[in-house]
């Protein structure tokens, strides 16, 4: 189609906008599975799975 301008991608304002929510959703995440509980939780599956008998 001619005379029709098309979306085909992002600029540098929607880059921008994108990088800060995945640095924000990231740092979110680091810290939900650092926080103790987690941690402890995870450090329990890893210590059972390093500990099965073959």
């Amino acid at each position: 189609m001619r005379g029709v301008a098309r979306d085909t991608g992002m600029v540098t304002s929607e880059y921008a906008m994108g990088i800060i929510a995945t640095v924000a959703f990231a740092g979110l995440l680091f810290k939900v599975v650092t926080s103790g509980p987690v941690k402890a939780a995870l450090q329990a599956v890893v210590e059972r799975a390093l500990d099965v008998q073959f």
